[in-house]
């Protein structure tokens, strides 16, 4: 992908995911700071090419993270039920190579998970180096359905002076602390959550019931976790204040129009690899000798008629390219600039936080 392009999308998705961000130490509520049917003032004609231009960016990152093999990208996933997860995974991760996705999906704990500590059983599912692993519901169902429903903080077995008022905001300290370890260690953690509104969730319940091959996706239980709406609500609200962080902030992706939630679960994934920017690794000088030794025995062993080397032959640029070393890439030297340019805004907002300090101990003893 040309810079040109890269900065063409990178400017696309800025302003479409900047409204959707969680701003970290900010006080949410669902109901008043979300619109589940939030557009951004596009329409579904246009969504179709988008969702390609971001699956086309996700599979050539994927690529380059994969080769890599430096970084790891945890996408943890969450909604109510009908919120559009698997089709979300489904669509997003279209155009990706298979073997660098893992999807976990999470359900009622097991005995053997119920012996371990909560965040036990999403640790066993975290991504290597390289990978991206999803969570289809994640880790902060321990402070949703579990808040929800407090029988099943009783079922994890915990000591009993570790229970009362203060459990969740223990719990949001430590999920944050877990997501700060991670990402410290080179695993970027996106958190993104598909906000349904009531009504689109009774019309995709119905949508179900109505259509004979969709009644298995239905079950009883969902219309009783719905009865619970407003304690959800309030779950998420206080969830999504408490955690999340500079390091692992969320997204509230509108969810009522499909089109549209995938179009911006591809650009906030998009948007942290493209951060990560990762670099296909460079062979040193020793290694393109030996490959180039080996490249002049396999055009020897071409057949009459048969090009020498049928790629360059039908890419005469590639060819040109074969005899001289790699140039470094511009992403390089665009990072550098970059960080100059973050260090040199840091100093200038200390210089002035010390003018100003200086000035107010000034007024003080004048």
């Amino acid at each position: 992908m040309s810079d040109e392009r890269t900065e063409r999308i990178a400017d696309f998705i800025g302003p479409l995911i900047g409204p959707l961000r969680v701003e970290p130490g900010s006080k949410v509520r669902l109901d008043r700071d979300f619109d589940p049917r939030y557009r951004a003032g596009l329409k579904k004609r246009d969504g179709i090419e988008l969702l390609r231009s971001g699956v086309s960016v996700l599979a050539e990152y994927q690529e380059r993270l994969a080769a890599q093999d430096t970084y790891g990208v945890l996408l943890c996933l969450q909604a109510l039920d009908a919120g559009g997860k698997d089709g979300t995974i489904r669509h997003v991760m279209s155009g990706v190579n298979p073997q660098g996705v893992r999807v976990s999906s999470f359900k009622v704990p097991s005995t053997e998970e119920l012996d371990h500590d909560y965040l036990w059983r999403y640790a066993q599912r975290l991504p290597t180096r390289g990978e991206i692993a999803i969570f289809n519901r994640s880790h902060y169902e321990e402070v949703l359905v579990v808040r929800v429903h407090p029988e099943n903080l009783v079922r994890q077995k915990l000591p009993g002076d570790t229970l009362g008022p203060g459990v969740w905001d223990r719990r949001y300290r430590e999920i944050n602390h877990w997501e700060r370890y991670l990402t410290d260690n080179g695993f970027k953690v996106v958190k993104i959550f598909l906000n349904l509104s009531k009504e689109e969730q009774r019309t995709r319940f119905l949508k179900r019931i109505d259509l004979p091959e969709r009644n298995w996706k239905f079950s009883a239980a969902d219309v009783r976790e719905r009865r619970r709406w407003d304690d959800y609500q309030d779950a998420f609200s206080e969830m999504l204040s408490a955690t999340s962080t500079k390091w692992a902030p969320w997204y509230v992706v509108p969810a009522d129009r499909k089109w549209f939630a995938r179009i911006c679960a591809a650009a906030v994934l998009a948007h942290a690899l493209m951060d990560i920017d990762p670099q296909y690794p460079e062979v040193g000088e020793e290694t393109r000798k030996e490959l180039l030794v080996i490249k002049r025995e396999l055009e020897q062993e071409a057949p009459a008629g048969a090009a020498a080397d049928p790629y360059t032959s039908r890419h005469p640029s590639a060819a040109r390219a074969t005899d001289r070393p790699p140039k470094k890439t511009k992403t390089k030297a665009k990072a550098k600039a970059k960080a100059k340019a973050k260090a040199k805004a840091k100093a200038k907002a200390k210089a002035k936080a010390k003018a100003k300090a200086k000035a107010k101990a000034k007024k003080q003893h004048g």
